[in-house]
């Protein structure tokens, strides 16, 4: 009888050791592949009132909750932005169907992206509203969020103008935190925002 309580014991001990030891490396291997948060501590991206291809606000109550991509262009771009958004096209019909991911794309020349421009754009890259949001709006406000909000704050100073210019597009948890940089214009960038936002999405 001891016998047997002794092996059961010890059963019992080998059996939580090897639970415990299972919930490290769980809990090792989750730290590991989990997405660094960008920004300073407590970072978030704020408020925004936008107005997108169809003539509707967006803002971030829309957008709470859900996995945003968050892309700066111009319609008349003529160089990196084609790149971008043929490859976000890739991201956009991988994920259309997940109400829990979005496009942000911006313009950073409101002056000439008008509603109608943007709609006209739209259509030549199949970016379809609410999965794929192409905004305009007020300069200054695109500009601040980019910079303050997004952290994407590269400048175009040629001719002395404020101008942002970037290849790079943020990865937003649901939780308004930048979680990535990406260069848009390389497909092995635009195969780990893919991945990335698999993670987010299954967090």
């Amino acid at each position: 009888m001891a016998t047997r309580l002794s092996n059961i014991s010890v059963f019992l001990v080998l059996t939580l050791t090897l639970l415990a030891l299972g919930y490290m490396i769980y809990q090792f291997t989750a730290r590991k592949n989990s997405l660094p948060v960008l920004g300073e501590p407590g970072h978030t991206a704020g408020d925004f009132s936008f107005t997108n291809q169809d003539g509707q606000v967006v803002t971030r109550q829309m957008v709470d909750g859900k996995t945003t991509v968050v892309e700066y262009f111009f319609t008349t771009c003529p160089g990196i932005c084609k790149t971008m958004n043929r490859n976000l096209q890739t991201i956009h019909e991988t994920f259309k169907n997940d109400s829990n991911l979005v496009i942000l794309s911006h313009t950073v020349n409101p002056e000439t992206d008008s509603v109608p421009v943007m709609a006209a754009y739209a259509k030549t890259i199949g970016a379809q509203a609410p999965s794929w949001q192409l905004l305009t709006g007020d300069k200054y406000a695109l500009y601040k969020a980019a910079r303050e909000d997004y952290l994407l704050a590269v400048e175009d100073s040629a001719n002395n103008k404020d101008f942002i210019h970037t290849e790079y597009v943020a990865l937003v948890d649901g939780k308004r935190r930048v979680r990535g940089f990406y260069d848009a214009t390389q497909k092995e960038s635009i195969d780990k925002l893919a991945a990335d936002i698999r993670q987010l999405l299954n967090d």
